[in-house]
This record gives C-alpha cells, sequence and structure tokens, in this order.
C-alpha cells in the first residue's frame, strides 16, 4: 500500500510538472511585436524653450500574451528625451507584459531650446525593444534649432531664405510644381536625405556674395569635410532647371542627372558659377540621356570622378575645372557608352577647362583605355589643359591643349584653385570661349585672353 502511494505521488508529480509547463507554454507567446511607426519625429517648430510629447503603440499580434525583455531608451539620462511605457516612467523596463491581440501606449517627451546655435540641426535617439533574444528598435528625432523642416514634404514657388532649411528624408519638386531658392538660402541634409526634382523645374538664384548652400546637417567642425553625408540633388526627367552661385558638398553624388523632360527645348540643367565638391561618388552624373551646360564651374575632390557620362547624354562645358586629387579619385572626368544597342550616344564639348587628376590620366572614355582613338560617340576638347599618358595631337577632335603640365594652383592641398604667377594657363584660353557675362566664378573681369578654368589671374 505505501508502495502504491508513492507511485501516485509520483505519477501527479509528474503531471504537475506537465501541465505547469504546457501552462507556461500557453501563456506567452514566442512571437515578436510590431509599432505603429518606425521613427517617432517631433516636426514641430519651436521658438522658445520647449517641450512637447508624442506617442506610439506596441502591438501584440498573437493569440497568446508577449513579454518585452527589456525596453531602453539609448541615449539614457544624457537624452533630450524622455519615455513612459503604459504609465510607468524610466530609461529602462523589463518584463512588460501584453496580453493576446492587445497594445500599450509608450509616450515620449522631448525638451530642447532649438534657438541654441550650439544644438545639432536634428537631435536623435532611439529606444531598443528585446523579445526574445531578438531587438527592434523606434528611433526618435527632434528639431533641433528654428529652421524649415521637410519629411517626404513636396514644395514650390518661392522659398524663403530666413531661416536654413532641413531636410530629414526627402524634399520633392514634381509634377510641374516649379521652385525657385534665392541667393542666400542654406539647405541641410541629413544621412541619406535627398533633394528631388522630377517632370519641374528648379531655379537657383544665388549670388557671389549669397550663394545658395547644399551640406550636410552635421555642425561641427569634424563634419566639414566629410563626404557621403547625404545623396545630393536628383533630376528625374526635369524641365530645364538653372543653378547659379551654388555651393554643393559633401553628398554622394552632387547633381545627378536621369534622362530629361521631352518638352526640353534646352539643357536639363545650366550651371554657373559654382562648386561641387567632396562628394563620395561624382561630383556631377549625367545619365540615360540627360544634358548638361555648365560655365564657371569648380568641380573638385569627389570620390571617384569629377564629371561622369553614361548611357548616353550631351554635355557642354567651358572655363570650368574638373580635378580628382587623393582618396579613390582616378581619373576626373569619365565618359562611358556601353549600351550601343539601345541607341544611347554621349555627345560632348570642353572649351578653356583645366582637367586634371592624381593618376596618369585625367579622362577616360568608355572603357577607360589610355588610348583614345577608339571612340565611339561625338566630342571636342578645345583650349583646355588635359593630362593623358599618351598624348593625342593628330585627333581633330582633340585641339590646341596643353598637355601635361603642372597647373600651378594656389594651394591644392587646401583646395585653392587660384592660379599662381608663373601658372601655364594664365592666358592660355580662347576669347570665342569665354563666360557668357565676361566674368570668372568669384566675378572677376576677363580682361584680354582669358585664363584657363574657373579662376581668372588676378
Amino acid at each position: 500500500m505505501k508502495h502504491y502511494i508513492y507511485i501516485i505521488l509520483a505519477f501527479l508529480s509528474l503531471n504537475v510538472a506537465f501541465f505547469t509547463s504546457c501552462k507556461k507554454k500557453d501563456i506567452l507567446s514566442s512571437g515578436g511585436i510590431n509599432f505603429t511607426t518606425e521613427t517617432l519625429l517631433f516636426d514641430t517648430i519651436f521658438t522658445t524653450v520647449g517641450s512637447t510629447t508624442l506617442n506610439f503603440r506596441i502591438h501584440n499580434t498573437e493569440n497568446r500574451p508577449v513579454k518585452i525583455d527589456e525596453i531602453l531608451l539609448m541615449g539614457e539620462s544624457n537624452s533630450n528625451f524622455r519615455i513612459n511605457v503604459d504609465g510607468i516612467s524610466g530609461d529602462m523596463h523589463k518584463d512588460v507584459i501584453i496580453p493576446a491581440k492587445d497594445s500599450i501606449y509608450t509616450f515620449v517627451e522631448v525638451t530642447l531650446d532649438p534657438n541654441n546655435g550650439t544644438n545639432p540641426l536634428v537631435i536623435e535617439d532611439s529606444i531598443r525593444f528585446l523579445v526574445n533574444g531578438k531587438y527592434s528598435y523606434v528611433l526618435l528625432a527632434a528639431w533641433g534649432q528654428d529652421a524649415y523642416f521637410y519629411n517626404r514634404d513636396t514644395i514650390s514657388g518661392i522659398l524663403p531664405n530666413d531661416k536654413p532649411h532641413v531636410v530629414y528624408s526627402s524634399v520633392r519638386v514634381v509634377d510641374g510644381q516649379d521652385l525657385t531658392i534665392p541667393a542666400g538660402t542654406d539647405f541641410y541634409l541629413h544621412k541619406n536625405a535627398i533633394f528631388y526634382v522630377s517632370e519641374s523645374a528648379l531655379n537657383i538664384n544665388g549670388t557671389v556674395d549669397e550663394p545658395v548652400t547644399f551640406q550636410g546637417d552635421r555642425l561641427e567642425d569634424f563634419y566639414d569635410d566629410v563626404a557621403g553625408q547625404y545623396y545630393g540633388l536628383y533630376f528625374d526627367h526635369a524641365k530645364t532647371s538653372t543653378i547659379n552661385h551654388a555651393i554643393i558638398k559633401n553628398g554622394i553624388a552632387g547633381i545627378h542627372i536621369y534622362e530629361t523632360h521631352p518638352t526640353n527645348s534646352d539643357y536639363t540643367v545650366k550651371l554657373y558659377n559654382s562648386e561641387i565638391s567632396n562628394h563620395a561618388s561624382y561630383g556631377l552624373f549625367n545619365f540615360d540621356g540627360g544634358t548638361i551646360y555648365g560655365e564657371n564651374l569648380s568641380v573638385h575632390s569627389n570620390g571617384t570622378y569629377a564629371y561622369f557620362s553614361l548611357k548616353g547624354g550631351e554635355f557642354y562645358f567651358k572655363q570650368s575645372n574638373f580635378l580628382s586629387y587623393g582618396g579613390n579619385a582616378s581619373v576626373a572626368a569619365a565618359f562611358r557608352n556601353h549600351y550601343e544597342n539601345v541607341g544611347a550616344h554621349i555627345n560632348g564639348k570642353m572649351y578653356n577647362c583645366i582637367l586634371d587628376a592624381t593618376g596618369d590620366n585625367a579622362i577616360g572614355f568608355d572603357t577607360l583605355n589610355d588610348n583614345l582613338n577608339s571612340f565611339i560617340f561625338d566630342f571636342e576638347f578645345d583650349y583646355c589643359a588635359l593630362k593623358a599618358k599618351d598624348e593625342i595631337d593628330d585627333d581633330p577632335r582633340v585641339s590646341n591643349i596643353l598637355w601635361n603640365l603642372f597647373p600651378g594652383f594656389e594651394n591644392q592641398a587646401e583646395k585653392d584653385f587660384h592660379l599662381t604667377a608663373g601658372s601655364p594657363f594664365i592666358d592660355a584660353g580662347s576669347t570665342s570661349f569665354t563666360h557668357s557675362t565676361g566674368l570668372d566664378i568669384e566675378e572677376t573681369p576677363r580682361t584680354g585672353v582669358p585664363d584657363l578654368g574657373a579662376y581668372e589671374f588676378q
């Protein structure tokens, strides 16, 4: 009898363990969670010391409860943000249970002074969630200074220039709603942000004293010359657009032109008196039928090419610098056409220009061969300074060229490309190809025989 009781107790113990295990399995789901937003954006423009609160919900879509092992505000006590999870404040929350098919609120508060000039333009943090060994995040972002902010917004008309303009993810000029940017306007673009122009015209009206600037939104000195901070300006089947006195720097591709609008009778983009520099890939990228005209341009210090034409298009440049020095830069200008079977065609002219690079060749055609005699597209270089391993004076499309000469720039290391006394490029141009206004990029008059490049020697 005693032995029989022990057997029964052992059996009951096993059943208790079994049912307890089953009950625990039934209580908590092994599934995950999702959120009503992946980015909580505080897009109110503050004008005084401000505090505001937004919220999002954490959803459990499973038929059983789910446990969030940890919720952490990543910046913790150093953050401008504060969080409240289901009515409980704190930087960290553990073992938060959400019932089946239910949700809980997370409230987020931010306090900052947007008129504090030392704040970044965008202040960010994130909330990290740990569920069943997997992390997920909700990004927090708030404007740190008083400015105009854009987050997937469409704009048109004439922009004000009384405050900076900050692009968080994208700003778009589309569907024939043209945009004019007046002198002195400053654009700051967040990581991966893009300025997108499609089937519309963008007109940038900077001046020599008040240029229009495009750069990343990190204001620390360290980022002054860091490439790749945002994408750049992208023209997609754009109507004829004009850019005058602009500084475009520190992106991935400064200006990217894709095809042209079917109604255009002029170039897709017309550039004047502008500096395009320090982009991770190309300064100017002309792709698949886009057309570009430029005078008095300084395109330099970009990751690969200063100018790149691919799969057809047209270019016309005069009185401009295309320079590739240092880093991964190879040639200054590259022209590729591997698409003859689809009718691609490249047609280009360069006059009174300087093309220089750290490698053996400043220009590369098709497959970047050293031999320049195997062209399958039209081009003309006249009164230019070119660096090339093999000079080709016998080609009628290349004439009046200064080959492989030291340019004599003021300070190449400091990116000062003014000509110095004794430079072989002084008085080396042709009056037939000077800027339409007779001025250089800084509005210095070009008197007599013009110098090569964007800057006239004084």
